[in-house]
C-alpha cells in the first residue's frame, strides 16, 4: 500500500486520511488537476495551437503575438519521478501523465547518442578500434570496471540534459506539463556510487562535476520531485523478478552499488531539491495506486511562494511577460549552444581521451555509410530533398 515517508523535508500526507481530505476539501485555487477534478469542472476556453518549436525559432517578433502565458494553465508544470533501479517508475510516471494530462518522457538512455539517422552505431563495434565503440548500459552491467565507463555515464549526463531541454521546451511552447523519468540534476547519484566502488578514477570525477557545474545552473529546476522509496534487498529482488540478463548476470548492481546509490539521493540530492521544489516520498515496497498520488498532488499550492528571496519556486517566478518569452526563447532556438558547453579541454583524464589514429580510422568507417555522410536534413540520398535552400541545421537532432 502507497505511503508517504515522514522526514523532515517532506509536506506529509498520510494515506489514510487521504479519502477524507478528498470528500470535504475545496479547492479555493487551482492547482495541478488530475483528470478526474478537470472533468467534472465547466469546459475551458481552448488555448492557443502548440507552437512548432521543432522546425521554427521562437522569435522576439513572434513572441508580440504570441503570448507564453496564454499557453499556460496549474498543469503547466515540470515533474521528476526519482527512485532506485527496478522501482516502477516508468510505469507510474506514464500512468501519472496520462492522469494530469501531461507529456510523458522515458528515462534518457545511449540511443540518444548512438542512434543517429535511423542507424545504430552500434553495427560499426566490430570494424573500429576499442576506444571508439559504444558502450551502453548493457556493457557497463557486465563490466562496470572497464575503461570506458566513465565516459559512458559522463555521456549519460549529457543525455538526461539535452532531454530536460527538450522537456522545457515542449512545455513553454505547448503549455503541457511534462513528467520525466530521472534528471540531470540527479545524474551524480550513479557517479557517486561509481565512485564509491571504484568503477571509475577520480579524474573522471572532476570531468563530470566540471561538466556539471557549467552546465546545471541553466536549467530551471523541476516544480515536483517524487521519489519511489523502496528497500535494498527489495530492489534486487525486483532485478531478478524483470529478469534483464545483463542486471541478473552483471556485476555492476552490487549491494553495495544500490545502497551507495539510495545514501546518495537521501542524504544529498533529495534534501538539495527540496529548497526549490515540492518533494513527495512514498513507500514504494509493495507498489501503489496513481490516483491516491494524484489527489496528494492536487494538494499541494504550488503559488504560495511569492516572496522575492523565497527559494521555493524561485526559478519559476517570472512576473513580467517578457521574461517568459526570454525563458522561452533560450530553450527553443539555443539548445545546440547549451550542448557546445561540454566541450571541455581536460586532457589529463586518459580514459576519456581517444587517440587521433582511433579516431581516423573510427570517421573512416562511420561516415561512409550513406546515410551518415551528411548532417541531418541534407542528405539527398536518405531521403531528404529542398537542401538547396535549407541555410540551419534542425534544432532537436542527435548529440554526438
Amino acid at each position: 500500500m502507497t505511503s508517504l515517508i515522514r522526514t523532515t523535508f517532506v509536506k506529509v500526507i498520510s494515506p489514510v486520511q487521504s479519502g477524507k481530505i478528498a470528500g470535504c476539501t475545496i479547492l479555493q485555487k487551482r492547482d495541478i488537476m488530475g483528470k478526474a477534478l478537470r472533468d467534472s469542472l465547466p469546459p475551458r476556453p481552448p488555448k492557443p495551437a502548440p507552437f512548432d518549436y521543432v522546425s521554427k525559432d521562437y522569435t522576439w517578433f513572434r513572441s508580440l503575438f504570441d503570448r507564453t502565458t496564454h499557453r499556460m494553465d496549474e498543469n503547466s508544470k515540470v515533474i521528476v519521478v526519482e527512485g532506485p533501479v527496478a522501482s516502477g517508475k516508468t510505469s507510474f510516471a506514464a500512468a501519472l501523465a496520462e492522469d494530469l494530462g501531461m507529456k510523458h518522457f522515458p528515462e534518457a538512455n545511449m540511443d540518444i547518442h548512438y542512434i543517429q539517422q535511423g542507424v545504430d552505431l552500434r553495427i560499426f563495434d566490430d570494424k573500429v578500434p576499442e576506444d571508439t565503440r559504444t558502450f551502453d548500459h548493457v556493457n557497463f552491467n557486465c563490466c562496470p570496471t572497464h575503461r570506458l565507463a566513465g565516459n559512458f555515464q559522463i555521456m549519460m549526463y549529457i543525455a538526461r540534459f539535452g532531454q530536460y531541454i527538450d522537456a522545457l521546451a515542449h512545455l513553454f511552447n505547448t503549455g503541457q506539463g511534462v513528467v520525466l523519468e530521472r534528471s540531470p540534476h540527479s545524474d551524480f547519484v550513479f557517479l557517486e556510487a561509481m565512485f564509491s566502488q571504484n568503477y571509475i578514477s577520480r579524474g573522471v570525477k572532476s570531468v563530470y562535476y566540471d561538466l556539471r557545474n557549467i552546465s546545471l545552473e541553466d536549467l530551471l529546476r523541476p516544480h515536483l520531485v517524487i521519489y519511489l522509496d523502496v528497500p535494498v534487498t527489495k530492489v534486487q529482488e525486483a532485478i531478478i523478478s524483470r529478469g534483464y540478463k545483463h542486471e541478473v548476470e552483471g556485476k555492476a548492481l552490487t549491494c553495495e552499488f544500490i545502497q551507495e546509490m539510495e545514501r546518495q539521493y537521501k542524504n544529498k540530492y533529495l534534501r538539495d531539491i527540496s529548497t526549490h521544489a515540492e518533494l513527495l516520498v512514498y513507500d514504494w515496497t509493495g507498489g501503489g495506486e496513481v490516483e491516491v498520488v494524484v489527489e496528494d498532488i492536487e494538494r499541494l499550492d504550488f503559488d504560495q511562494y511569492v516572496h522575492r528571496e523565497e527559494p521555493k519556486m524561485k526559478d519559476w517566478r517570472l512576473p513580467r511577460e517578457v521574461e517568459w518569452a526570454d525563458q522561452r526563447m533560450t530553450f527553443t532556438n539555443y539548445k545546440h549552444s547549451f550542448m557546445n558547453q561540454f566541450n571541455l579541454p581536460r586532457t589529463d583524464v586518459p580514459e576519456l581521451i581517444t587517440s587521433a589514429d582511433d579516431m581516423f580510422e573510427y570517421n573512416q568507417v562511420v561516415y561512409s555509410h550513406p546515410k551518415l555522410k551528411y548532417l541531418t536534413g541534407f542528405n539527398v540520398a536518405g531521403g531528404d530533398d529542398g537542401v538547396l535552400f535549407k541555410n540551419k541545421t534542425p534544432k532537436y537532432g542527435e548529440f554526438f
